[in-house]
């Protein structure tokens, strides 16, 4: 279970305001990379704070909305266009840096999930499976986990064949029938390699 043991460490450092940052979606063939950032407020810690993965959905939602009332955070997202563009990592440190943009209190210690960080011009750092031992990075998690599961369930509305309310934009078999079947949407990643090859078969029909 995730603690503040190195957000502890941190403020034994003279850091006081420290952010944990994590992202969602780096894997779907379609949607966006979400990012989010959070500093807590030690004072009220919601009970079960841990891996958005390793809760369940109705425990993340009422993580996320009681994050979002009684502490800082920002949300950032890059689209599909970005991330092909870019590629996905430097989309997701791109929607890192947004998100960090609308935090209204800037933090001056950052943790970032992963073995990879954007840099922020801010002290941080890059943490392995952060998300399962830092507090701070594991609600950063929640958050970024619900808001890109409730993008892709409101434009699953426009392209209901999809089951992009169930899987999320990954590669599912209801997901490849419905390629197969109706083709390459605006949302899905072009630069990914299963979007891609499709692509080239429409191409050459």
């Amino acid at each position: 279970m995730p603690d503040f043991s190195i957000e502890d460490k941190k403020r034994q450092l003279d850091f006081s305001n420290i952010a944990g940052v994590d992202e969602a979606g780096r894997g779907p063939w379609a949607g966006p990379v979400y990012s989010a950032i959070v500093i807590l407020n030690r004072n009220c810690i919601p009970e079960g704070i841990n891996d958005s993965k390793k809760i369940s959905e109705k425990k993340r939602i009422k993580l996320y909305k009681e994050i979002l009332i009684n502490h800082k955070y920002g949300i950032g997202s890059a689209s599909p266009d970005e991330i092909d563009q870019l590629n996905i990592l430097e989309a997701t440190f791109l929607s890192m840096r947004r998100a960090l943009e609308n935090l209204i209190i800037k933090p001056d210690y950052i943790l970032v999930d992963g073995n990879l960080s954007p840099n922020f011009n801010i002290p941080h750092e890059s943490i392995i499976k952060g998300d399962s031992v830092s507090m701070s990075i594991a609600a950063a998690s929640i958050i970024a986990k619900v808001e890109r599961d409730k993008f892709m369930v409101n434009i699953d509305n426009e392209y209901p064949e999809y089951k992009w309310k169930k899987n999320k934009g990954y590669g599912t078999k209801d997901h490849q029938n419905a390629l197969n079947a109706h083709g390459v949407t605006k949302h899905h990643r072009k630069s990914f390699s299963p979007i891609r090859k499709i692509l080239s078969l429409s191409a050459g029909q």
